[in-house]
């Protein structure tokens, strides 16, 4: 089974030959024909190729069927405690197509379902790195210094207390 992947209108979709879809709307008369260039991925029994963005050589073709408008969408906005609300409404417009024919020249890159890393990109062996912060031991000496009152702040203190 043959199948793509386009991109059109900020959506990607699914196709594949005979299908109907939906679509944002296409500016075309009806009954004319459309070319995707946009194809991300085409599939074809056991071959997929996969575009880096986009696929080269390859379209899909569909046929415009219908040019209409959705369902009407209301949006309330309401504003608590202010005895306020707006309402409006909205209709997307659509465009229905019916793909017809999934081109495709045969791509360089031809992926399988498993996927093998060159040996290029693959990284060296893991090392493992251990890194030891050590703290700054003290000597007996600093630890055993304790900083001693002065006697100036000692005298001081006296001097005020007998006045």
């Amino acid at each position: 089974m043959q199948f793509a992947i386009i991109e059109t209108g900020g959506h990607q979709y699914r196709v594949a030959v005979g299908m109907k879809l939906q679509l944002e709307k296409i500016d075309n008369e009806i009954n004319s024909k459309v070319i995707f260039n946009d194809v991300l991925l085409v599939a074809d029994g056991d071959n997929l190729t996969i575009g880096q963005p986009l696929v080269s050589d390859a379209s899909v073709e569909a046929k415009i069927l219908y040019q209409g408008r959705d369902k009407k969408i209301n949006i309330i906005k309401k504003i608590p405690k202010k005895r306020r609300e707006s309402k409006r409404g909205h209709r997307q417009s659509f465009t229905e197509v019916e793909i017809t024919k999934i081109n495709f020249n045969g791509g360089k890159k031809q992926v399988s379902e498993k996927v093998s890393i060159p040996e290029e990109k693959t990284l060296a062996k893991k090392t493992k790195v251990v890194v030891k912060v050590e703290k700054p031991v003290k000597k007996a000496r600093e630890v055993a210094k304790k900083p001693k009152a002065t006697a100036k702040k000692v005298a001081a203190t006296k001097k005020i207390a007998k006045k």
